[in-house]
């Protein structure tokens, strides 16, 4: 595959201070780093973003996420890998990601659930994070940026 363009924010690098500033900022509302590497691994799927999901895998390695954990991460519904409060984060990643899929974009009942796991800072992390995700992954998918080429 080859790119229809650099990526964007690299085109216009006044952007990427932005974006790592706000990456920073939602690493900062006290919601575990490996909670937010599955978010990102699991929006980054949601929305076919090779190069995401890619990059997604080698940060959450990195960070000490196991292969097991990793692999499941499609399935999580279906996988005993994941705390509760990791699947509230999940679901609502989910539907977060997938909001014109659904007339009540985030139910009541999957909001409740992440509230019950997160504190309102916590939730901010996790709404922030879950929203550059999918900025990342409409700006790669768009311009069809190749898994492995992180430039950045």
């Amino acid at each position: 595959m080859k790119a229809r363009m650099q990526n964007p924010a690299t085109v216009i690098p006044e952007a990427m201070p932005a974006i790592f500033g706000l990456i920073e900022a939602a690493k900062k509302g006290g919601v575990p780093e490996s909670t937010l590497e599955l978010v990102h691994l699991r929006a980054s799927q949601v929305n076919a973003c090779g190069f995401c999901v890619e990059f997604g895998v080698r940060s959450a390695k990195k960070s000490g996420e196991t292969d097991e954990r990793l692999h499941a991460v499609a399935a999580w519904r279906e996988s005993p890998h994941f705390s509760d409060e990791e699947r509230a984060a999940l679901a609502l990643a989910e539907y977060v990601t997938r909001i014109a899929d659904n007339p009540d974009a985030v139910p009541d009942a999957v909001w409740d659930a992440a509230a019950d796991h997160y504190d309102e800072k916590q939730l901010a992390s996790l709404v922030l994070w879950i929203g550059v995700t999918n900025l990342f992954n409409r700006i790669n998918v768009t311009t069809r940026q190749p898994a492995g080429t992180q430039t950045w």
